[in-house]
Protein backbone atom coordinates (compact mmCIF):
# COMPACT_ATOMS: atom_id res chain seq x y z
CA UNK A 1 0.00 0.00 0.00
CA UNK A 2 1.47 3.46 -0.83
CA UNK A 3 1.42 6.47 0.51
CA UNK A 4 -1.64 8.93 -1.32
CA UNK A 5 -2.56 12.70 -1.34
CA UNK A 6 -6.58 13.11 -0.24
CA UNK A 7 -6.86 16.90 -0.15
CA UNK A 8 -6.49 17.82 -3.84
CA UNK A 9 -8.49 15.96 -6.94
CA UNK A 10 -4.79 15.61 -8.51
CA UNK A 11 -1.56 16.22 -7.99
CA UNK A 12 -0.59 18.94 -11.21
CA UNK A 13 3.12 19.06 -12.58
CA UNK A 14 3.96 21.91 -10.22
CA UNK A 15 1.95 22.25 -6.77
CA UNK A 16 -0.10 25.14 -5.88
CA UNK A 17 -0.01 25.62 -2.27
CA UNK A 18 -2.54 28.79 -2.73
CA UNK A 19 -5.12 26.38 -4.60
CA UNK A 20 -4.37 23.48 -2.21
CA UNK A 21 -5.74 25.69 0.83
CA UNK A 22 -8.68 27.51 -1.50
CA UNK A 23 -9.39 23.67 -2.25
CA UNK A 24 -9.33 22.72 1.74
CA UNK A 25 -11.37 25.61 2.89
CA UNK A 26 -13.79 25.44 0.18
CA UNK A 27 -14.14 20.74 1.63
CA UNK A 28 -14.42 22.13 5.14
CA UNK A 29 -16.82 24.59 4.53
CA UNK A 30 -19.50 21.48 2.79
CA UNK A 31 -18.70 19.10 5.23
CA UNK A 32 -18.35 20.99 8.61
CA UNK A 33 -22.27 20.10 9.55
CA UNK A 34 -21.62 16.54 8.84
CA UNK A 35 -18.16 16.58 10.54
CA UNK A 36 -20.25 18.08 13.70
CA UNK A 37 -22.42 15.97 13.18
CA UNK A 38 -20.19 12.82 13.36
CA UNK A 39 -18.69 14.32 16.99
CA UNK A 40 -19.72 11.48 19.18
CA UNK A 41 -17.77 9.42 17.10
CA UNK A 42 -14.65 11.82 16.55
CA UNK A 43 -14.67 11.59 20.68
CA UNK A 44 -14.44 7.71 20.56
CA UNK A 45 -12.45 7.22 17.89
CA UNK A 46 -9.47 10.19 18.89
CA UNK A 47 -10.20 10.17 22.44
CA UNK A 48 -7.26 8.63 23.61
CA UNK A 49 -5.30 10.15 21.33
CA UNK A 50 -6.75 13.89 22.28
CA UNK A 51 -5.72 13.26 26.03
CA UNK A 52 -2.02 12.14 24.84
CA UNK A 53 -2.17 15.25 23.04
CA UNK A 54 -3.32 17.28 25.71
CA UNK A 55 -0.71 15.46 28.33
CA UNK A 56 1.79 15.79 26.06
CA UNK A 57 1.04 19.88 25.84
CA UNK A 58 1.07 19.84 29.56
CA UNK A 59 -2.58 21.11 29.61
CA UNK A 60 -3.95 21.65 32.89
CA UNK A 61 -5.80 24.44 35.21
CA UNK A 62 -5.65 27.88 34.02
CA UNK A 63 -3.45 27.34 30.76
CA UNK A 64 -4.24 29.68 27.91
CA UNK A 65 -4.49 27.16 24.96
CA UNK A 66 -4.00 27.61 21.19
CA UNK A 67 -6.16 25.06 19.36
CA UNK A 68 -4.93 25.17 15.72
CA UNK A 69 -7.35 23.24 12.67
CA UNK A 70 -9.92 22.86 15.52
CA UNK A 71 -13.02 22.05 13.10
CA UNK A 72 -16.07 21.57 14.93
CA UNK A 73 -14.03 21.46 18.54
CA UNK A 74 -14.52 18.57 19.94
CA UNK A 75 -11.03 18.84 21.11
CA UNK A 76 -11.52 22.45 21.93
CA UNK A 77 -14.05 21.54 24.60
CA UNK A 78 -12.13 18.58 26.52
CA UNK A 79 -8.96 21.31 26.77
CA UNK A 80 -11.58 24.12 27.91
CA UNK A 81 -12.64 21.63 30.71
CA UNK A 82 -9.26 21.10 31.55
CA UNK A 83 -7.73 24.66 31.51
CA UNK A 84 -11.42 25.92 33.97
CA UNK A 85 -12.74 29.02 34.18
CA UNK A 86 -9.09 30.62 34.94
CA UNK A 87 -7.95 28.83 31.65
CA UNK A 88 -8.56 30.06 28.06
CA UNK A 89 -9.23 28.37 24.52
CA UNK A 90 -8.56 29.62 21.62
CA UNK A 91 -9.51 28.09 18.43
CA UNK A 92 -8.97 28.65 14.89
CA UNK A 93 -9.60 26.87 11.60
CA UNK A 94 -9.42 28.28 8.12
CA UNK A 95 -13.36 27.46 7.82
CA UNK A 96 -15.92 29.63 9.13
CA UNK A 97 -18.78 27.56 9.44
CA UNK A 98 -16.72 24.31 11.12
CA UNK A 99 -15.97 27.57 13.89
CA UNK A 100 -19.75 28.45 13.95
CA UNK A 101 -20.17 24.52 15.30
CA UNK A 102 -17.10 24.90 17.43
CA UNK A 103 -18.81 28.48 18.82
CA UNK A 104 -21.92 26.57 19.48
CA UNK A 105 -20.75 23.68 21.05
CA UNK A 106 -18.81 25.71 23.54
CA UNK A 107 -21.81 27.70 24.55
CA UNK A 108 -24.15 24.68 25.03
CA UNK A 109 -21.55 23.39 27.25
CA UNK A 110 -21.96 26.59 29.05
CA UNK A 111 -18.10 27.25 28.57
CA UNK A 112 -17.55 30.78 28.40
CA UNK A 113 -13.29 30.33 28.55
CA UNK A 114 -13.29 29.89 24.84
CA UNK A 115 -13.02 31.88 21.37
CA UNK A 116 -12.56 31.02 17.78
CA UNK A 117 -11.00 32.50 15.13
CA UNK A 118 -10.89 32.46 11.26
CA UNK A 119 -7.03 31.78 10.89
CA UNK A 120 -4.99 29.97 8.26
CA UNK A 121 -3.21 27.36 10.16
CA UNK A 122 0.24 28.82 8.65
CA UNK A 123 -0.42 32.53 10.39
CA UNK A 124 -0.43 32.25 13.34
CA UNK A 125 2.23 34.44 13.23
CA UNK A 126 -0.80 36.80 13.28
CA UNK A 127 -1.42 36.68 17.14
CA UNK A 128 0.44 38.08 19.68
CA UNK A 129 4.21 36.54 20.58
CA UNK A 130 4.85 34.80 23.65
CA UNK A 131 0.72 34.93 24.15
CA UNK A 132 0.12 30.78 24.96
CA UNK A 133 1.06 28.19 27.57
CA UNK A 134 0.24 24.98 24.86
CA UNK A 135 -0.79 24.43 21.93
CA UNK A 136 -2.64 21.58 20.05
CA UNK A 137 -3.54 20.64 17.13
CA UNK A 138 -5.12 17.08 15.87
CA UNK A 139 -5.06 16.37 12.31
CA UNK A 140 -4.25 19.85 11.38
CA UNK A 141 -0.97 19.82 10.61
CA UNK A 142 -0.41 17.09 7.79
CA UNK A 143 -2.76 19.35 5.84
CA UNK A 144 -0.80 22.44 5.80
CA UNK A 145 0.66 23.37 2.24
CA UNK A 146 4.12 24.47 4.24
CA UNK A 147 4.55 22.79 7.58
CA UNK A 148 7.54 24.45 8.80
CA UNK A 149 5.58 28.38 8.21
CA UNK A 150 2.88 26.54 10.18
CA UNK A 151 5.28 25.78 13.05
CA UNK A 152 7.14 28.44 13.13
CA UNK A 153 3.79 30.87 13.36
CA UNK A 154 2.35 28.32 16.42
CA UNK A 155 6.57 28.85 18.01
CA UNK A 156 5.98 32.58 18.19
CA UNK A 157 2.40 32.29 19.42
CA UNK A 158 4.13 30.20 22.63
CA UNK A 159 5.31 30.97 25.79
CA UNK A 160 9.07 30.53 26.35
CA UNK A 161 8.96 27.16 27.91
CA UNK A 162 5.34 26.52 26.33
CA UNK A 163 4.79 23.33 24.65
CA UNK A 164 3.06 21.91 21.59
CA UNK A 165 1.69 18.54 20.78
CA UNK A 166 0.08 17.64 17.76
CA UNK A 167 -1.65 13.97 16.73
CA UNK A 168 -1.34 12.94 13.23
CA UNK A 169 -1.73 9.22 10.79
CA UNK A 170 0.88 7.06 11.26
CA UNK A 171 1.68 5.24 7.49
CA UNK A 172 -0.94 4.58 5.35
CA UNK A 173 -0.03 1.12 6.29
CA UNK A 174 -1.03 1.50 9.90
CA UNK A 175 -4.38 2.60 8.73
CA UNK A 176 -6.34 0.73 6.15
CA UNK A 177 -9.61 2.28 6.97
CA UNK A 178 -8.25 5.21 5.43
CA UNK A 179 -5.52 4.30 3.02
CA UNK A 180 -7.59 1.55 1.14
CA UNK A 181 -10.34 4.00 -0.13
CA UNK A 182 -8.08 6.49 -1.15
CA UNK A 183 -5.88 3.73 -3.27
CA UNK A 184 -9.15 2.72 -4.60
CA UNK A 185 -10.58 6.44 -5.64
CA UNK A 186 -6.86 7.11 -7.03
CA UNK A 187 -6.94 3.86 -9.08
CA UNK A 188 -10.61 4.35 -10.53
CA UNK A 189 -10.19 8.43 -11.23
CA UNK A 190 -6.46 7.63 -12.68
CA UNK A 191 -5.04 10.23 -10.17
CA UNK A 192 -1.20 10.57 -10.19
CA UNK A 193 0.76 10.04 -7.01
CA UNK A 194 1.46 13.06 -4.94
CA UNK A 195 4.59 14.75 -5.52
CA UNK A 196 7.50 14.53 -2.35
CA UNK A 197 6.77 17.39 0.07
CA UNK A 198 3.24 18.13 -0.58
CA UNK A 199 0.30 18.11 2.49
CA UNK A 200 -1.70 14.77 2.94
CA UNK A 201 -2.77 12.14 5.73
CA UNK A 202 0.56 10.50 5.88
CA UNK A 203 3.13 13.09 5.43
CA UNK A 204 4.58 13.40 8.82
CA UNK A 205 3.56 9.64 9.50
CA UNK A 206 6.72 7.61 8.85
CA UNK A 207 9.13 6.55 11.28
CA UNK A 208 10.80 10.19 12.60
CA UNK A 209 9.66 12.18 10.07
CA UNK A 210 7.24 14.10 13.13
CA UNK A 211 10.03 14.55 15.31
CA UNK A 212 12.60 16.00 12.62
CA UNK A 213 9.77 18.43 11.09
CA UNK A 214 9.46 19.51 15.31
CA UNK A 215 13.21 19.89 15.74
CA UNK A 216 13.62 21.69 12.27
CA UNK A 217 10.91 24.14 13.30
CA UNK A 218 13.06 25.10 16.98
CA UNK A 219 11.40 22.71 19.59
CA UNK A 220 12.86 20.78 22.35
CA UNK A 221 13.01 18.10 23.85
CA UNK A 222 10.66 16.49 21.49
CA UNK A 223 8.43 13.12 22.25
CA UNK A 224 6.11 10.99 20.09
CA UNK A 225 4.17 8.87 21.29
CA UNK A 226 1.91 5.83 19.14
CA UNK A 227 -1.82 5.74 19.84
CA UNK A 228 -3.71 2.76 18.41
CA UNK A 229 -7.12 4.02 17.52
CA UNK A 230 -8.95 1.59 15.75
CA UNK A 231 -12.29 2.79 14.23
CA UNK A 232 -15.03 1.25 15.87
CA UNK A 233 -18.67 1.34 14.28
CA UNK A 234 -21.59 -1.23 13.86
CA UNK A 235 -20.92 -2.05 10.23
CA UNK A 236 -18.55 -1.49 7.09
CA UNK A 237 -21.31 0.43 5.68
CA UNK A 238 -21.57 2.66 8.49
CA UNK A 239 -17.57 3.42 7.98
CA UNK A 240 -18.49 4.50 4.18
CA UNK A 241 -21.31 6.34 5.41
CA UNK A 242 -18.89 8.13 7.77
CA UNK A 243 -16.40 9.23 5.02
CA UNK A 244 -18.52 9.48 2.55
CA UNK A 245 -20.74 12.29 4.58
CA UNK A 246 -17.65 13.85 6.48
CA UNK A 247 -14.34 13.32 4.41
CA UNK A 248 -14.85 15.90 1.76
CA UNK A 249 -11.54 15.59 0.27
CA UNK A 250 -12.88 12.01 -1.26
CA UNK A 251 -15.52 13.71 -3.02
CA UNK A 252 -12.87 16.15 -4.80
CA UNK A 253 -11.16 13.55 -6.04
CA UNK A 254 -13.70 11.81 -7.68
CA UNK A 255 -14.45 14.92 -9.44
CA UNK A 256 -14.10 13.79 -12.26
CA UNK A 257 -16.04 10.84 -12.56
CA UNK A 258 -19.62 10.08 -13.74
CA UNK A 259 -22.36 9.48 -10.97
CA UNK A 260 -22.80 6.22 -12.04
CA UNK A 261 -18.64 5.78 -11.89
CA UNK A 262 -18.89 7.17 -8.02
CA UNK A 263 -21.30 4.93 -6.94
CA UNK A 264 -19.45 2.02 -8.21
CA UNK A 265 -16.42 3.15 -6.82
CA UNK A 266 -18.39 3.36 -3.42
CA UNK A 267 -19.55 -0.03 -3.35
CA UNK A 268 -16.04 -1.20 -3.96
CA UNK A 269 -14.85 0.88 -0.98
CA UNK A 270 -17.35 -0.89 0.83
CA UNK A 271 -16.83 -4.16 -0.26
CA UNK A 272 -12.94 -3.82 0.66
CA UNK A 273 -13.49 -2.79 3.82
CA UNK A 274 -15.96 -5.75 4.65
CA UNK A 275 -12.80 -7.41 5.56
CA UNK A 276 -12.40 -5.54 8.89
CA UNK A 277 -15.77 -6.44 9.89
CA UNK A 278 -16.82 -9.20 12.44
CA UNK A 279 -19.57 -10.43 14.03
CA UNK A 280 -18.56 -10.03 17.35
CA UNK A 281 -17.16 -6.80 17.26
CA UNK A 282 -18.47 -5.36 14.03
CA UNK A 283 -16.56 -3.22 12.39
CA UNK A 284 -13.13 -2.46 13.54
CA UNK A 285 -10.92 -0.25 11.39
CA UNK A 286 -7.17 -0.30 12.07
CA UNK A 287 -5.54 3.21 12.89
CA UNK A 288 -3.02 3.85 14.17
CA UNK A 289 -2.25 7.73 15.20
CA UNK A 290 1.35 9.60 16.26
CA UNK A 291 1.45 12.51 19.06
CA UNK A 292 4.35 14.28 18.93
CA UNK A 293 5.12 17.03 20.94
CA UNK A 294 8.12 19.73 22.21
CA UNK A 295 8.89 22.16 24.12
CA UNK A 296 9.25 26.24 22.49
Amino acid sequence: MTETLVSAPAAPAVFDAEKFRQTTRAQWENTAEAWNRWGPLLARWLGPATEAMLDMAAVGPGARVLDVAAGAGEQTLVAARRVGARGHVLATDISPAILRHARAAAEQAGLANVDTRELDGERHDLLPGASFDAAISRVGLIYFPDQQRALAGIRHALKPGGRFAAVVYATAERNPFFALPVGIIRRRAQLPPPLPGQPGPFSLGAEGVLAKALEQAGFRDVAVRKVDSPVRLPSAAECVRFERESFGALHQMMAGLSEGERADTWEEIEQTLLRFETGADGFVGPCEMLVGAGTR
